[in-house]
């Protein structure tokens, strides 16, 4: 399986920290994203949270992206955006991380840590990636990332 595979369109979902992402994370998702499209309609999925889904989400639209809310039920964290294409039903963290996973056939993730952790909204969504999605791809607060093509191999 190769990127080539996925046809005129391409959905990818993100996930990241609610700090926001370093200057070199957002350097890479937007390399990322512009590579992703080149021959493509792109949608961005994410979580309408405050950070780095906001982060993204600018860089997607900058990008021609098509954007797909998923909102969590819980509005204290929910970001202040431009109406998206589609918005989903707001529903619990874990599902709306489920939710993402399985509409997109790439995961890109922007966590604020070199290593998985198990309370963090941005690796439970990575793990759900693993199981759903073609490829995740991981960028580190460097800008450094790795592959995980663990589902379609």
């Amino acid at each position: 399986m190769n990127l080539d595979d996925l046809g005129n369109e391409i959905h990818i979902g993100f996930t990241g920290t609610q700090k926001g992402m370093t200057t070199p994370q957002a350097e890479m998702v937007t390399t990322f994203l512009t590579g992703f499209v080149s021959d493509a309609k792109g949608y961005l999925h994410h979580g309408w949270c405050v950070g780095a889904d906001e982060e993204a989400d600018a860089i997607a639209r900058r990008l021609g992206y098509s954007i797909i809310g998923h909102p969590p039920i819980v509005t204290a964290k929910m970001a202040d955006l431009p109406e998206p294409l589609v918005m989903c039903d707001p529903k619990d963290y874990l599902t709306r991380n489920t939710d993402i996973a399985k509409a997109a056939k790439i995961l890109l993730a922007a966590p604020n840590t070199y290593s998985e952790q198990p309370r963090s909204g941005t690796w439970s969504t990575v793990r759900r990636g693993r199981k759903f999605c073609w490829f995740v791809f991981v960028v580190y607060p460097d800008g450094s990332w790795t592959l995980d093509t663990t589902k379609h191999q």
